[in-house]
Order: structure tokens, then C-alpha cells, then sequence
């Protein structure tokens, strides 16, 4: 990440610093956690050794995908989107810089992220471009955006459990579920594992944005880094929204269930996974 953004500074220097704020800015790394776990659960189970190389490929993988993440939420923060002032703390890009500057640095960091990928592909070759797909499918029109428009359009209707669904499938569950089946993908699983992994993203994917979801109504703004409260507000669909928060919990255990459930097949090896499923569900943040 830092050599690709060393080789351009001397040309953007505005823009990099935009970029630099908002990936640097801290926040819980997910994503990457999800990426690592899944590519040492894979080679735990199957005994394999540990890449010699001093860059595995799960780190280009890694590096891929926080950097696509970071330009969501730049995006996702920006006027014409959510409107939000706070991330993680501090103030969203467009307003430690200007909404021009945001938008730039958002386009960059999807640029990078996808360019991250390439240099793994030459690196690593076919593991590696099957997990770039995996990345390529969840964040475009099949994935991110595509919930990104639902989530702006559903603020218009009465919401519904299959919107909410479809809204949160695409615009958080899609990339979460990537990031499970691209990191076990470097490990090369068979083909019940990455079934396995599958399911356990799904099942993840969902019930992080449940969290997220009760985590607005429930706490302060001091504590989530970002506007408390404002999916109410903003007449957004959620699932306390359509459900309420008792059954909303309810779901998101069921899922983290459903999640430890699939790991199964990975025997002993599956519990770094299950360590972050149980830290999805249990977060404060």
C-alpha cells in the first residue's frame, strides 16, 4: 500500500493526503481479518506450509480490499449520499478536504485496490486471479453499488424484510462474503471448503450489518466513531426498522450460528474464523 502511494506523490500530493487520511484513519480492519483467517484456516486444515515468499498472497488480498472499503465509506459519507460528518472519529474526507478532493481520492483507492490485485496476480498467478474475481463480482453492479443505489432509494418506501435483505446483502454482505471466499481462494481450498467459506461469509456478512444496525440506535457517537442514530433519521431500512431490535438480535445470533456451524468441515483450524464471527456479533463499534 505505502509503495504505491510513495510512486505517485510527487504529481497528487493533495490527493494522497486525502487518501492517506481516510485509510489510515484507523477503524476495526474487518475485512483483512476475514482475508487472513480464512487463507490460514484453508492451510491449517489441509496441513499446508506457509507461504516463503516475504508478501503472501492473502496480504495483497488484504491491502485489495480495505483499500475498495475505504472508498466506500468516503463515497458513502459524501453529500449526495448519506451526508455524514464523522468516520471513525474524524471528520469524513470531504470535510478535512473539500467534496471534489473526496471523490478523487475514493475513485483512487477503488483504482489501487484492483491494481493491488493485478501485482498479486503476477505474483501468485491463478489463486490469485480467481479471489480478484471474487473481489470484482462483490463490489460493482452485483455487489456494493448496486446496494448503494437500493439503500438511497429505499429511503423513499416503506421498508420491508425482503428490501432490507436485498439492500444489505449487496451493499455490506456482498464485499464481507468476497473477502472470506478471495482469502481462503489464495489457500487453494477443495471444493467442500470453499463451499464451507461461503456460507460462513454469507452468514457474516449479513449479521455484521444487523450489528451495525442496532449499534446505531444503541450507541453514543462517541463510542461508534460516526453519527449515532442517523439511519432513523435519514429513514433508512433496517432490520430493527422492519423486525425490532429484540428479533434483530435474535437474528444476528442465528447467523453467527449458522456461520460457526459451516466451519465445521475445517475441523480445529476453523476457530480463528469463529473468532471473528463471535467478534462481529459482539462488537460495541
Amino acid at each position: 500500500m505505502e509503495a504505491h502511494l510513495d510512486s505517485t506523490a510527487a504529481g497528487s500530493k493533495r490527493l494522497i493526503e486525502a487518501m492517506r487520511y481516510s485509510f489510515f484513519s484507523g477503524g476495526k480492519r474487518i475485512r483483512p481479518q476475514l482475508v487472513y483467517g480464512a487463507a490460514k484456516t484453508v492451510r491449517d486444515s489441509q496441513a499446508k506450509k506457509q507461504p516463503t515468499t516475504e508478501i503472501m498472497p492473502e496480504t495483497y488480498v488484504a491491502a485489495a480490499v480495505e483499500a475498495i472499503h475505504t472508498y466506500s465509506l468516503i463515497h458513502d459519507d459524501l453529500p449526495a449520499m448519506d451526508d455524514d460528518d464523522l468516520r471513525r472519529g474524524k471528520p469524513t474526507c470531504h470535510k478535512a478536504f473539500d467534496e471534489a478532493t473526496a471523490i478523487l481520492a475514493g475513485d483512487a483507492l477503488l483504482n489501487l485496490g484492483f491494481q493491488i490485485l493485478i501485482d498479486g496476480i503476477i505474483e501468485f498467478g491463478k489463486p490469485m486471479v480467481r479471489a480478484a474475481q471474487a473481489v470484482g463480482v462483490s463490489t460493482g453492479i452485483g455487489g456494493m453499488v448496486t446496494g448503494q443505489m437500493l439503500d438511497l432509494l429505499g429511503e423513499e418506501t416503506e421498508p420491508t424484510l425482503e428490501k432490507v435483505q436485498l439492500i444489505h446483502k449487496n451493499k455490506t454482505g456482498a464485499l464481507l462474503h468476497a473477502c472470506v471466499l478471495a482469502g481462503g481462494m489464495v489457500a487453494e481450498p477443495n471444493d467442500e471448503q470453499e463451499k464451507a467459506l461461503s456460507v460462513f461469509g454469507k452468514s457474516v456478512g449479513l449479521a455484521f450489518q444487523i450489528v451495525d444496525d442496532l449499534l446505531d440506535l444503541e450507541q453514543s457517537t462517541e463510542t461508534l466513531g460516526k453519527r449515532a442514530g442517523k439511519d432513523e433519521e435519514q429513514n433508512k431500512m433496517t432490520y430493527p426498522a422492519v423486525m425490532g431490535i429484540d428479533k434483530s438480535y435474535e437474528l444476528a445470533g442465528e447467523l453467527t450460528q449458522k456461520a460457526e456451524e459451516a466451519l465445521k468441515v475445517f475441523g480445529d483450524s476453523g476457530k480463528v474464523l469463529q473468532a471473528i464471527a463471535k467478534l462481529i456479533l459482539r462488537r460495541d463499534h
